[in-house]
């Protein structure tokens, strides 16, 4: 199996993938890469996205079988290890588009086995809410089949609307915290994460479509208005050279630029 141009990431993933079978058994339908890997962005600074996809919800049992199995892969002797990023989604639940939540808020979203990348880190339940459109859309029209069926036929197509209508939705929910607790963008990591994240939610919303984070910096710088040039040409560099903090000065900057994002987005507001 040679899905990445890195021969100790395709034994990582060779090992995942093995244990992933092992675990699920007849549950397990395929396993794909999407993200970075799949859209031919992958860098020193990129987690490894994977959709391990079963035929019905995974079950309590097979949920604490599958956290021992990452909790095993974490220990692993690779730098890659602590990389993965991914989620175990039932058939039915990918194939189409999430319906709007209830009333009673976002928290009723569904919940599916994930994990995130980083130290620590462990398989827990988390929600899928609109912004999963992306994973689903990215998986379809470029998705690394590792096992499995092709992935155009596991996933519906996923139309520009239904793009734009999910970003919209996300700016409507997501930022509002950062702007009321901005103590926590003072984390290098979170900070780089929100500005790239940002560039890539207004350029899905321009053209109807999901591009890599390099394209959607690129744009931005391009196509914004010339002031956050610098902020996202040194959040970009931020990804390969970390630091334990950020100044005030580039927290309120990066308020300014969560600020001028969402009012930016209202132009695309009842958008097609």
């Amino acid at each position: 199996m040679h899905p990445t141009p890195y021969p100790d990431l395709n034994r990582l993933l060779q090992e995942l993938l093995q244990n992933v079978q092992t675990v699920l058994g007849p549950h397990f339908v395929g396993m794909y890469l999407e993200g970075s890997l799949a859209n031919d962005a992958f860098d020193q600074a990129s987690d490894i996205d994977f959709i391990v996809v079963t035929d019905k919800d995974v079950t309590e049992d097979l949920f604490l079988a599958l956290q021992a199995m990452h909790d095993r892969i974490a220990l692993l002797d690779s730098r890659w290890g602590f990389e993965l990023e991914g989620s175990y989604v039932g058939q039915q639940a990918l194939r189409r588009r999430l319906p709007d939540p209830p009333s009673d808020g976002p928290h009723s979203h569904p919940m599916y086995p994930n994990i995130e990348r980083g130290p620590g880190e462990r398989l827990k339940m988390a929600p899928h809410d609109e912004s999963w459109v992306v994973h689903r859309a990215t998986l379809r029209e470029r998705g690394i089949t590792l096992v499995g069926p092709p992935p155009q036929t596991l996933v519906d197509p996923v139309t520009p609307t239904e793009l734009r209508q999910a970003m919209l939705s996300v700016l409507r929910e997501w930022p509002a915290p950062l702007l009321q607790q901005p103590a926590g963008l003072g984390v290098w990591g979170l900070h780089t994460y929100v500005v790239v994240t940002l560039c890539r939610m207004l350029y899905t919303l321009h053209h109807g479509t999901v591009t890599s984070k390099a394209v959607a910096a690129r744009w931005a710088q391009e196509t914004l208005d010339r002031r956050w040039q610098p902020l996202i040409e040194r959040a970009w560099a931020w990804r390969y050279q970390p630091q334990p903090t950020a100044s005030a000065e580039e927290v309120e900057e990066t308020m300014a630029f969560i600020r001028y994002a969402l009012e930016y987005s209202q132009h695309f507001a009842g958008a097609g």
